[in-house]
């Protein structure tokens, strides 16, 4: 395997990586500040209010991106298994 095949192998897995999970993160981070704001204006300091919405935040979301997701990391990986070949030389 020569550096060009290497870089772009870790390239391709950096994008696909940051690609699956920036909504994930995106989605807990804008639910726990939709929830921050609502404490501070309620003045309501429950440990529990922050963790319950991003948990079913985040589970929804990923029932809906499973597919999305599911398509990726496939594509990804065939890619992986046909670029075996020059991985070897």
């Amino acid at each position: 395997m020569n550096a060009a095949v290497a870089t772009d192998l870790l390239k391709m897995m950096m994008t696909n990586a940051v690609t699956l999970a920036t909504p994930i993160l995106m989605t807990a981070m804008i639910i726990g500040l939709a929830v921050s704001l609502f404490q501070s204006v309620t003045s309501i300091q429950e440990q529990t209010l922050t963790f319950v919405p991003k948990a079913l935040g985040i589970v929804a979301l990923m029932i809906v991106l499973m597919p999305w997701m599911l398509r990726t990391l496939m594509e990804f990986a065939t890619a992986m298994i046909a670029k075996m070949p020059q991985m070897t030389q």
